[in-house]
């Protein structure tokens, strides 16, 4: 994908800014609250999920005051009862801060890592439960990458998620996501990062230099009437979350020394759930970032030795430096999100029994014209995972491609700043549509 997104020099310095001690202390600092199961004790200033959300607050509100105000941080909450995992009337609490850009505030793009942990019982709200790689790796992530990019600006919004109740739902997404939808928020990208600090597998393997990102192959909100369209069209492997994971993909190769990114073609693992699925359903791009070999005795399990086997998610399983090579992974993938323009609108594609291929998209406007440099229309084979050709048309809102054949290919169009960053390359139709 040669010449995509801009070689920014400052994407390469938010890079080395990333800490592997700031983030340790951080995870030492979540794991010493005990439990942050999300029935845990509420009251303690030293242990469970009140404290520790208390805490991270503390984290965002000083980060906002060293940039001289520059987050909005908040809890975001809701009352979750009746529910197998939360039976009885719970206040589901999560830490949200929020980066406004200053040319277009109501395009976001986010990070999240979930705040609470668990043991082998689901129910069990007592017993330690450090849940140091599952998930303070996370949150340690989402608040180190706050500290670097609110040294910034940027043209969108961007979010630094905390959220809450993973282990017994998903509902701090949910909730996050419904409120999204009613503000309004333009959501281009989440980014949950579910477990980025092991790199030491169950399998033996031991990789401090891949990650996996796992998307969705096709919108869960599509209709039957778009999935008709899709069916000849193409686009099962298109959805504006999966085109959000290629793009990932190319800013490791880029941005991240020894570091190569694995798009998985599935939602999330066999049988289990991350944060981002709440956005999909809502109809956001949201991915899941994390380690690529999993160690499944420190995940999920009350702290013993049995037979020779430790089990539990404790400090000594986190390999700190490579949970900053993802994070770092993030924090550049952000700001570039952040800087580039909003990805096309309203792409469509035309050239059946045609020689030729056209494209066409909704012009830019306001504050977001002034930004754009052109457009780039992108095309590869179709069973080739990652964008092989590609051609800078200039400020336009049409473009058609000469003797390139429709039915050989599949094509997209990206937003190009005028510092040459990039937006993720959009999909024609509604099957790759990241929105207006």
């Amino acid at each position: 994908m040669a010449n995509q997104l801009g070689d920014e020099a400052q994407l390469h310095k938010i890079a080395e800014q990333i800490s592997a001690e700031r983030i340790e202390q951080d995870i030492r600092t979540l794991v010493a609250f005990g439990t942050r199961h999300t029935l845990s004790e509420t009251k303690s200033d030293k242990r469970g999920i009140g404290a520790a959300r208390r805490w991270v607050k503390a984290e965002f509100d000083k980060i906002s005051a060293e940039c001289g105000g520059c987050l909005e941080v908040r809890f975001q909450s809701g009352v979750i009862k009746g529910e197998k995992r939360i039976p009885n009337a719970t206040d589901v609490v999560s830490v949200i801060a929020i980066q406004k850009g200053q040319t277009d505030p109501s395009r976001y793009v986010v990070m999240s890592g979930d705040i609470d942990s668990r043991v082998s019982d689901v129910m069990d709200a007592t017993s330690d439960a450090p849940g140091a790689n599952d998930n303070a790796s996370g949150v340690a992530g989402v608040l180190e990458a706050a500290r670097v990019l609110s040294q910034y600006h940027f043209h969108g919004s961007i979010v630094y998620a905390a959220l809450a109740g993973e282990e017994q739902g998903l509902f701090g997404g949910k909730i996050m996501a419904e409120q999204a939808v009613k503000d309004g928020w333009r959501v281009k990208a989440v980014l949950n990062n579910d477990m980025i600090g092991n790199s030491s597998g169950i399998n033996g393997v031991m990789d401090n230099t891949s990650a996996r990102l796992f998307s969705e192959g096709t919108r869960a909100v599509e209709t039957a009437e778009e999935a008709m369209r899709r069916r000849f069209t193409g686009g099962e492997v298109d959805s504006p979350s999966r085109n959000l994971a290629r793009y990932i993909d190319v800013i490791a190769d880029r941005y991240i020394p020894n570091l190569d990114t694995m798009m998985v073609y599935r939602l999330d693992r066999y049988g289990r759930g991350g944060h981002h699925r709440p956005f999909n359903e809502a109809g956001f791009p949201a991915i899941r970032i994390m380690e690529t070999n999993e160690h499944y005795d420190r995940q999920h399990q009350d702290l013993r030795t049995e037979n020779g086997i430790v089990y539990g998610d404790t400090i000594d399983g986190v390999d700190f430096n490579y949970a900053a090579k993802l994070t770092a992974l993030n924090a550049v993938s952000l700001a570039s999100m952040a800087w580039a323009p909003s990805p096309p609108a309203k792409v469509e594609i035309h050239g059946a029994v045609e020689p030729h291929t056209r494209l066409t998209w909704a012009p830019a406007k306001g504050e977001e014209a002034n930004m754009l440099k052109g457009y780039k229309i992108y095309w590869r084979y179709t069973d080739q995972p990652q964008w092989q050709f590609s051609r800078f048309v200039g400020k336009v809102n049409e473009f058609t491609l000469k003797n390139v054949i429709i039915d050989n290919y599949f094509f997209g169009v990206a937003s190009v700043a005028q510092n040459g960053i990039e937006s993720p390359v959009v999909f024609p139709g509604a099957a790759g549509s990241f929105g207006e």
